[in-house]
């Protein structure tokens, strides 16, 4: 192997450190959410990480910490467990299982995926959720949930439920 070959092996190893290491944060944020861990969002995020899920579409750390407050103001006994973590060069995916009790809706218990995309430092740049908030949240609404499942019946051939 040549050394400038060699050299860009150890800068390709050395970077994915670091974003591992950005990541490892990352996660531990979420499993160990509460008020006072916000307080690592500016070690972990970059000043305009995105953050979307199918409720909110926030830019810059200010409005994901408001973002994660809400969250933790709405959800009793709110747990994140990430379950699995896929590594690529530009992306990593997490799959986690998300559990809590709302008003209106009760306990949810929410299995998604998470595409977090990290700076060079391995601070979070973009984190987008991608979970199903029809069937778990939308279908329970009072009022709103029977049209909905009568419309799934009407649309699917083999509807969950």
């Amino acid at each position: 192997m040549s050394q400038d070959a060699n050299h860009s092996a150890i800068s390709d190893n050395d970077d994915d450190a670091i974003r591992r290491a950005g990541l490892d944060g990352w996660v531990h944020l979420f499993e160990t959410l509460s008020p006072a861990a916000l307080a690592r969002l500016p070690e972990l995020t970059t000043d305009d990480v995105r953050f979307r899920d199918p409720f909110n579409d926030a830019r810059g750390r200010d409005a994901l910490r408001a973002v994660l407050e809400h969250t933790l103001v709405g959800c009793a006994d709110l747990r994140f467990t990430i379950t699995h973590r896929l590594f690529a060069p530009d992306l990593a995916l997490l799959r986690w299982r998300f559990e809590a009790t709302v008003s209106v809706i009760g306990r949810l218990d929410v299995i998604g995926t998470s595409e977090v995309r990290q700076a060079a430092d391995g601070r979070v740049r973009e984190h987008i959720d991608h979970w199903d908030s029809g069937e778990h949240l939308y279908l329970r609404v009072p009022l709103l949930g029977a049209p909905l499942r009568a419309l799934q019946r009407r649309l699917g051939v083999c509807p969950p439920g």
